[in-house]
């Protein structure tokens, strides 16, 4: 079941096509990876889907019907990377009053205060004003008022931006229980590496459009070149490697970098080694990273190659 789907999306200023036919499914309850580069049309889609502006052409459906901003703005919870609390209001203030835009009463409101409050230990902050705040409980308070509401989904646009690790791990040990209580994550980064550690499926984006999508193991299945590291004790002879179906990448130390032909198997590798009498420290295979995989796709759809630092 899909709680999003979006279908033939295309948004444009003047001349420049910020989103250029680009659909995906989302299933529900996972964490889903909106990825591609600074400037790849990633808050343009994300404030369609939250109804901010609306597409061109294309359509939105949101748990099985038509997306319609204003009946299903309960339902998601959005947190922008331009944060936007009121900085004169009180921290208690600020979360009540976003809390009750999305439909809560007082009661569940303040219920859902107390909750997070004490659990992101923040209780001492309660009536201080936003601007006092540091940057990382700023972002403690921006993030449990897009969840107070307890959304079906939840957009995140550079969750981590200018946190320290700690804080970093306190709300990514909560999107992941939140994913695992049923709520649908959308996870908009231009870090691969993040992307990688916390979710399961993925769409890439480049210049408006969809480079590739699907779910992160399948996609480095997809692209893997028969590539395997193998670590051992002793010296080892490379010799009639042709007869067992593989080739020496490179050396590192103890460790080769061996590939796969497509004829051979992992136990063919591996007696060969064992016949030499040396032990195999470890033997593990490489699968391509997801920048690497987004280089790869952005050189063969003749695309100049951005920068995702």
């Amino acid at each position: 079941m899909h709680l999003l789907q979006v279908s033939h999306l295309k948004k444009y200023y003047a001349t420049h096509k910020a989103v250029d036919d680009i659909s995906f499914d989302i299933p529900s309850g996972s964490i889903f990876g909106l990825l591609g580069p600074n400037g790849a049309g990633k808050t343009t889609l994300l404030r369609m889907i939250t109804g901010i502006i609306f597409p061109d052409e294309g359509r939105i459906t949101f748990d099985g019907h038509p997306y319609h901003a204003l009946e299903n703005s309960g339902s998601i919870g959005y947190m922008p990377e331009e944060r936007g609390l009121y900085k004169k209001m009180k921290v208690e203030e600020q979360v009540q009053y976003l809390a009750r835009l999305k439909g809560l009463s007082s009661g569940e409101a303040n219920a859902q205060i107390n909750y997070w409050f004490n659990k992101f230990d923040i209780n001492n902050w309660r009536h201080k004003k936003i601007e006092e705040l540091s940057k990382g409980m700023h972002q403690k308070v921006q993030f449990i008022s897009t969840i107070v509401h307890k959304p079906k989904l939840l957009i995140l646009d550079e969750p981590f931006s200018g946190l320290d690790p700690i804080n970093a791990n306190l709300i990514k040990d909560e999107i992941f229980q939140l994913a695992k209580d049923g709520t649908t994550i959308i996870f908009s980064t231009h870090r691969m590496g993040e992307v990688e550690e916390i979710c399961s499926s993925i769409v890439l984006i480049n210049q408006g459009k969809k480079i590739l999508d699907g779910a992160v193991n399948q996609i480095k299945q997809d692209f893997k070149e028969g590539l395997y590291k193998i670590g051992f004790n002793g010296p080892v002879n490379f010799a009639h490697m042709a007869t067992y179906h593989f080739e020496l990448v490179r050396q590192q130390g103890n460790e080769y970098i061996v590939r796969k032909n497509r004829d051979s198997t992992t136990n063919e590798i591996l007696n060969h080694f064992i016949r030499q009498d040396v032990q195999v420290n470890h033997f593990e295979e490489i699968l391509p990273s997801l920048n690497d995989i987004f280089i790869r796709q952005v050189k063969a759809m003749d695309m100049p190659v951005p920068d995702m630092a």
